[in-house]
């Protein structure tokens, strides 16, 4: 170990689980102006000790900062702020409790229009059919919108439609529509990004924005997360981001949402190590709690399905086309752009496998890590296929955690439902993946995700393909080292390794020691970015 030159701001000793493959555990760790400057066992370490030193005995587990590799925590600042009323199942579990909330803010309102999130007839039991008529008997003069949980929709009543200038005669945006009665009026649905943003403008002040996110930085803080994509970004933050980003205490890596356009101000790898826009994002299908997912094989026909409205015998469906697939990765690839694509249903995989396979005949490039997002039920032939692409997936394992019974018994049964998100699958083939949350899907829970990678439980407690289930090892590299790859980030984050920033964060317990079960009960007991302690916040 070569002598400091000077020492070390900060010294942490302890447990330390480095996801480094040269020295996966070690005993301490040397921080000086945000680097690890050495790690190894106390003695090595002792060295860099001076008289100002921070050293600090950790009685916990030290690990890398967690890394989620699909987020959304520009537009949660937003939909977990006072200005949307968070109604998800994991906030409001019964359906009196969702239809009271809606009355009040109506009622708190008024004139600025009442917004709400998490709306989920699949886990929250006897929720109404959110028709036109009913909305605007809720609100006759005033806006209301709703958005489904998984984000891919909204129900708006009249007044919202005035609001946001949407006619019958307004065009369905690409990728994207507008649900619509029989004599072509507006029904009040909207499906998908492009269609469902427009009636959240109100919702969004700028005045009010930079409060809302240093609140989502210090959640996710809390969640032992220093790195998270943006994975709908929108051009308007960015000149919010410029005027926040010393103020940030997470890592941003932003990904654009493909428009009609197909145009971006920005530069492949634009930013710096703090805030760096790496992608594009596309959408090939939708959700699989609404219903509008691209399969080769039918929805269930029980009562959750057509509690969400899914006809019996329906395979879904995909947003674009395979030639409107083509042009958005035809454009933004050989721009040096990587593309990540939010794709659920097996025949969706099947579509974009072949575009992209077709961009890189086109455009070859070695280390593009095109991306695959969420993949519920994409199958192990697909995933080896992906692999011999370098496709990386990301996986959303929390689907099994909150959905996994009505996966089974409710959408598709066993052999479809039971080994969604194919974690095993993918690892086996070599693929290097990412778990997520997709927050606020889900909330950021990242040990939780490893929890569940590993026992694949459902909410009645049966396994779900249980050939799927990764080694704890595994979890945690899916969210470390491999979660900052497919972000090109691992450069800089993602394992504790000298030369590499010092986000990182400790926990109550090893969890390779811990019972799988409980992994989503550690305690996220301090979080750490660049050697700085961001949760919770010193004095």
């Amino acid at each position: 170990m070569p002598s400091p030159v000077a020492p070390a701001d900060l010294v942490l000793c302890g447990t330390i689980l480095t996801v480094d493959a040269g020295q996966p555990t070690a005993e301490a760790l040397a921080v000086r102006e945000g680097r690890i400057v050495a790690v190894g066992n106390r003695a090595e370490v002792a060295g860099w000790v001076g008289e100002h030193t921070d050293v600090r005995e950790v009685d916990g587990c030290i690990m890398p900062g967690f890394v989620e590799a699909h987020g959304h925590p520009l537009m949660e600042a937003v939909a977990l702020s006072g200005r949307i009323v968070d109604i998800r199942p994991v906030t409001l579990a019964k359906a009196d409790a969702v239809l009271a909330a809606i009355r009040d803010e109506v009622a708190k309102r008024g004139a600025d229009g009442a917004f709400l999130n998490g709306w989920d007839p699949l886990l929250q039991n006897g929720l109404p059919e959110p028709t036109l008529a009913w909305l605007d008997g809720l609100a006759p003069e005033t806006p209301l919108v709703i958005v489904h949980n998984s984000g891919h929709k909204a129900f708006f009543n009249s007044a919202a439609a005035r609001r946001a200038g949407l006619t019958r005669d307004t065009p369905d945006p690409k990728g994207a529509k507008y649900g619509r009665a029989a004599d072509g009026e507006l029904d009040g649905t909207a499906e998908e990004t492009g269609a469902v943003f427009p009636l959240l403008g109100d919702a969004i002040s700028a005045s009010d924005y930079p409060e809302m996110l240093a609140a989502e930085c210090a959640r996710l803080n809390r969640a032992g997360l220093t790195t998270c994509s943006e994975m709908a970004f929108d051009p308007m933050f960015r000149p919010l981001l410029a005027q926040l980003h010393d103020q940030l205490t997470v890592r941003l890596r932003t990904y654009e949402m493909s428009t009609a356009a197909l145009h971006t101000d920005a530069g492949p790898f634009e930013g710096d190590d703090m805030v760096r826009q790496v992608g594009i994002k596309i959408w090939v299908d939708g959700s699989p709690w609404v219903g509008n997912i691209d399969l080769t094989f039918p929805y269930l026909d029980t009562d959750a399905t057509r509690t969400i409205g899914v006809v019996p015998g329906s395979c879904g469906h995909a947003n674009y086309t395979r030639e409107q697939l083509a042009e958005i990765v035809g454009t933004f690839f050989p721009q040096g752009w990587q593309l990540a694509c939010h794709v659920h249903g097996d025949a969706g995989v099947d579509t974009i496998l072949d575009v992209y396979q077709e961009a890189l005949g086109r455009w070859p490039r070695k280390d593009h890590r095109l991306r695959l997002e969420h993949v519920g039920a994409i199958t192990p032939e697909q995933l080896r296929r992906a692999h011999s692409l370098g496709v990386t997936c990301s996986l959303f394992v929390d689907h099994l955690h909150y959905w996994g019974d009505v996966l089974v018994d409710g959408l598709f049964g066993p052999e479809h439902g039971g080994r969604w998100m194919p974690a095993g699958s993918a690892v086996a083939t070599g693929m290097r993946i990412s778990l997520h949350n997709d927050p606020p899907v889900t909330p950021e829970e990242p040990l939780r995700n490893i929890s569940v990678a590993v026992t694949r439980t459902a909410p009645s407690g049966r396994v779900l393909g249980p050939e799927e289930r990764l080694t704890v090892e595994q979890g945690i590299r899916a969210q470390t080292i491999d979660a900052a790859w497919q972000l090109f980030a691992d450069d800089v984050i993602g394992s504790l390794e000298v030369g590499k920033y010092a986000d990182l964060v400790i926990v109550s317990a090893d969890p390779r020691t811990t019972d799988p079960q409980r992994i989503a009960d550690l305690e996220v007991q301090a979080t750490f970015l660049a050697g700085e302690q961001v949760h919770p916040k010193p004095g």
